[in-house]
C-alpha cells in the first residue's frame, strides 16, 4: 500500500511537471503562415472531421497537402477525428473547415494540452508503472524511483507538450507490448505493438526486435508443435489488426499507395534539419546530398541500417530472452536513428539533447529545469554513480579488448566521461543562448550540438551491441532466468 501511495505521488508529480511545461510557449505560436506543430494537430482535426476518409491523404480543393497534410498512419487520423468531435462540442470554431486555419485562443490551448494529458493518463503512464514494477530489477523503492525518473524524462515532456506530437501514445503502446510480452502474453504483445506502429511509422525502429523475439520463441518451442501454433496465432493477430486499422482504405489500391507515399516522403532527401545522426554529421566533411543521387542515398542508408541492426537481431533470434529483447530494442532504435533515411530529430525519443529545437520553440527555461531535475533524480534517487563499477556496467568484454592497459579502471573512466559530457553540454547550451555565431557560420552551434550528440549515440550503439552479443556473466544469467 505504501509503495502504491509513492507511485501515486510520482504520477502526480510527473503530471504537474507536464502541465507546468505546457504553460510555456508552443511550436509555431503566432508564426504564420504555417503556425508550427500545434496548428498541424489542430488542422488534422479539422480535416478528419469535415472531409470523407478517402480525401484525408489526398490533395484536393479542401485539403491542401502543402499545408500540414496528414503524414502519419491511420490510427493518428482516427485519434484526430476523436479529438475533433470533442472540440466540436466545446467550440465549433476550432474545427470549422478553412475558417479555423491558424486559430489560437486560450480555450483551445487548454483543450490541446488536455488531450495530451489524457493520452498520458490512459496509455503512457500506466505502461511506465507496470513496466517499472514487473519488468525492472531492484527493491520497491528503486522501482518507485524508476517510475519518477521515466516520467520526468525531459525530451518526451517538452516535445509532447510543446509540439503536441502525442509520442506518448505510440511509445506507450510499444511499452505495453514490452510489458505484456514480459508477462508471457505474446498475442496481446503483438497486438499492442501493431497498434503503436499504426499510430506512428517511426515505431519501425522497434519492429525488428519484436519480430525476432517472437519468432525466436516460436523456434524455441518447435515449429512442429507448440511453436507453430504460437506462430499462427501471432500472424493472424498481426494481419487482422492491420486490416482493421486500414479498413477504410482497403477498397482502393490507390488509397493504400497514397497513404504509404505520405508516410514515407522519400522526396525530402536524406535529412533536413541538423540531426545528430551519421549522415548529417558526415555531411560536414563530405557533401553526401550533392555527391549521391536520392536513390543511391536511399539504398545506401537502407543497407547501412540493416547491417547495423543485424548482429543484435541475430543474437535475439538465437536467444529470445527478455534481457536480450530489451537490449535489442535499444540497439535497433539507435541504429535506425543513426543510419536510416529522412530521420526526424524527434525520433531520438525512441532510443532520447534537442537543444536547437527547444530554443526555436521558446522552451529554454523548461529545457533547463527538466534536464536538471532528471539528472538530480537519476543520480541521487537511482544512485547512478554507485553503479559505475565494471561489473554493474557489464564492461567485461571491454576489459578483454584492453590488453595493453590491463589495470585501467573502466568504471572510473566511465564516470569521468559522464562529467565531461554534462560539462560540454552545459557549455554548448550556454554558447547557443549567449553567443552570436560567426556570420559565415550561422548554423555553428546547432551543428556542434548535433555532432557532439551523434558521438554519444554512436558510442551507446557500440556499447549496447557489445553487451548484448557478449556472453553474459554467470550471475547475470541467474538474474535473467528469474526475471524471464
Amino acid at each position: 500500500m505504501e509503495n502504491w501511495s509513492l507511485v501515486s505521488i510520482c504520477v502526480l508529480f510527473g503530471l504537474t511537471a507536464r502541465w507546468a511545461v505546457s504553460l510555456n510557449s508552443y511550436s509555431g505560436a503566432g508564426k504564420p503562415p504555417m503556425f508550427g506543430d500545434y496548428e498541424a494537430q489542430r488542422h488534422w482535426q479539422e480535416v478528419t472531421y469535415n472531409l470523407p476518409v478517402h480525401e484525408w491523404y489526398f490533395n484536393t480543393t479542401d485539403n491542401n497537402l502543402n499545408y500540414w497534410g496528414l503524414d502519419y498512419p491511420p490510427l493518428t487520423a482516427y485519434h484526430s477525428l476523436l479529438c475533433a468531435h470533442v472540440a466540436k462540442l466545446i467550440n465549433p470554431d476550432w474545427v470549422e473547415l478553412h475558417a479555423s486555419r491558424g486559430h489560437e485562443s486560450y480555450g483551445h490551448k487548454l483543450f490541446m494540452r488536455a488531450t495530451v494529458l489524457v493520452a498520458d493518463l490512459l496509455i503512457y503512464i500506466p505502461a511506465v508503472v507496470l513496466y517499472s514494477f514487473y519488468l525492472s530489477e531492484g527493491s520497491n523503492k528503486k522501482k518507485v524511483c524508476t517510475v519518477l525518473c521515466i516520467l520526468l524524462y525531459p525530451g518526451l515532456i517538452l516535445i509532447d507538450y510543446g509540439h503536441f506530437q502525442y509520442n506518448s501514445i505510440s511509445l506507450g503502446l510499444a511499452l505495453w507490448g514490452v510489458v505484456v510480452l514480459g508477462l508471457g502474453w505474446d498475442v496481446l504483445g503483438s497486438l499492442a505493438f501493431v497498434l503503436s506502429l499504426n499510430y506512428k511509422q517511426m515505431e519501425l525502429y522497434h519492429s525488428l526486435p519484436f519480430f525476432c523475439y517472437l519468432l525466436g520463441k516460436c523456434f524455441k518451442q518447435g515449429l512442429a508443435g507448440r511453436g507453430l501454433f504460437l506462430l499462427v496465432k501471432i500472424a493472424v493477430t498481426v494481419l487482422v489488426t492491420f486490416a482493421l486499422c486500414w479498413l477504410p482504405f482497403l477498397s482502393d489500391p490507390g488509397q493504400i499507395l497514397q497513404v504509404v507515399h505520405r508516410l514515407f516522403p522519400v522526396g525530402r532527401g536524406l535529412f533536413e534539419d541538423k540531426v545528430a545522426n551519421t549522415w548529417c554529421s558526415l555531411n560536414v566533411l563530405i557533401k553526401i546530398k550533392t555527391i549521391l543521387s536520392t536513390d543511391t542515398q536511399l539504398y545506401f542508408s537502407l543497407t547501412t541500417t540493416l547491417l547495423a541492426i543485424l548482429p543484435s537481431s541475430i543474437k535475439l533470434l538465437m536467444k529470445p530472452t527478455l534481457w536480450q529483447f530489451k537490449l535489442a530494442l535499444v540497439n535497433s532504435s539507435l541504429a535506425f536513428f543513426l543510419f536510416s533515411f529522412q530521420v526526424h530529430e524527434k525520433s531520438i525519443l525512441l532510443p532520447a539533447f534537442m537543444l536547437p529545437l527547444f530554443l526555436k520553440d521558446g522552451l529554454l527555461v523548461p529545457y533547463v529545469v527538466t534536464s536538471l531535475a532528471f539528472l538530480f533524480f537519476s543520480i541521487y534517487l537511482l544512485s547512478a554513480f554507485e553503479h559505475c563499477s565494471e561489473d554493474k556496467l557489464r564492461l567485461g568484454p571491454y576489459r578483454r579488448l584492453l590488453i595493453c592497459m590491463p589495470r585501467m579502471d573502466l568504471g572510473r573512466v566511465t564516470k569521468w566521461k559522464f562529467y565531461f559530457s554534462i560539462t560540454a553540454m552545459a557549455g554548448l547550451s550556454f554558447m547557443s543562448v549567449a553567443l552570436a555565431p560567426p556570420d559565415q557560420l550561422p548554423d555553428l552551434f546547432p551543428l556542434l550540438v548535433s555532432v557532439f550528440s551523434y558521438l554519444h549515440f554512436l558510442g551507446l550503439l557500440l556499447y549496447f551491441n557489445i553487451v548484448q552479443i557478449a556472453e553474459p556473466l554467470q550471475s547475470v544469467r541467474k538474474n535473467q532466468k528469474k526475471s524471464n
